[in-house]
């Protein structure tokens, strides 16, 4: 998962010897602080995207829909934190050769290898545990599977070429139908292409933007080797024309449907922002700019109007304004 890392790459790796030595150092609430950023709090961000399948169904609003997206949302928080802790205890060695990697609490021993393998699989068997037991059957499915396919990614296939950009892919797909399926909403499927699409947009820009990052030192994710710039610019621009052709569709049929009843085309207009901002998504990625998704977005002020945008369209249309 890479950072911009221009800054860091003038501060020199600290010798495994003396990192693995670190904890010992930290006192009571400097280790709790410590574990706490192992988690990633900063990318549970994408943890949202378990509202998608409510809100394309229109129904996020009724308050019985939303709590059962918040138990979503909780538990692929806590799947999530459970995959980045076992995935940086194990890769704890080749973090600390990454120019910025290095500088997550695992691998500056801030937090001890027993504690992350711990704490990952009790947050990881919770996730799926706690909503069998609560009735959420169709969650806790979901769930497993996106535990599985985490699983499979961090110990044996995340150097596989393809087959690790669609377990990637994978798990933001699974987080958008994730509301939906805790609330048994139906996936229309048109919410399912695009989402699948969008997905493999993101994790394909995500490589892209690795490699013009690290260059030629793509020892740290050695699937990389695998990967040429041309060859993942076409997945992220394939994925994108495929989004935004399915979306339009989408957009356009509704409309038709809703002809006379609503005041405004709002699905339709809503294709405006979408379109922009993927463009100006991909031209961020086409710089080698962005890193996690998450970050991106956070940071670009345009990105964020064009998505505020966006969604108040999309919710006029939902909402048969």
């Amino acid at each position: 998962m890479s950072e911009t890392v221009a800054a860091s790459e003038a501060v020199p790796a600290a010798p495994p010897a003396v990192v693995a030595a670190g904890a010992g150092h930290l006192g009571l609430p400097a280790r709790g602080r410590a574990f706490a950023q192992s988690l990633r709090p900063r990318q549970w961000i994408k943890n949202v995207l378990v509202f998608a399948a409510p809100l394309a169904a229109g129904q996020l609003w009724h308050l019985p829909v939303l709590v059962d997206a918040l138990v979503a949302l909780g538990c692929f928080v806590a799947a999530s934190a459970g995959g980045y802790l076992i995935n940086d205890a194990r890769d704890v060695e080749r973090d600390r050769a990454h120019p910025s990697k290095r500088r997550r609490p695992i691998a500056r021993g801030d937090v001890p290898l027993p504690l992350a393998y711990a704490a990952g699989v009790v947050l990881l068997a919770g996730s799926v545990v706690v909503p069998a037991l609560t009735g959420y059957g169709n969650l806790a499915i979901c769930v497993g599977v996106y535990v599985t396919c985490t699983t499979l990614y961090s110990n044996w296939l995340k150097h596989e070429p393809v087959v690790d950009l669609a377990l990637v892919a994978s798990g933001f797909l699974l987080r958008s139908m994730a509301g939906g399926l805790a609330a048994d909403l139906p996936l229309s499927r048109w919410f399912l292409i695009v989402a699948a699409f969008g997905s493999l947009f993101m994790v394909a820009g995500k490589r892209y933007s690795e490699i013009v990052t690290l260059g030629d030192d793509q020892g740290t994710r050695p699937s990389l080797r695998e990967y040429s710039a041309s060859y993942l610019r076409f997945v992220w621009s394939t994925s994108a024309g495929v989004v935004i052709a399915a979306y339009c569709l989408w957009a356009f049929e509704v409309a038709d449907e809703r002809a006379g009843v609503t005041s405004a085309p709002w699905t339709s207009l809503s294709i405006a922002p979408l379109v922009l901002g993927l463009l100006k998504y991909a031209r961020d990625v086409d710089r080698g700019h962005t890193g996690e998704p998450e970050e991106i977005v956070l940071r670009d002020k345009m990105l964020l109007a064009l998505g505020g945008v966006w969604l108040v369209l999309f919710g006029l249309g939902v909402l048969h304004v």
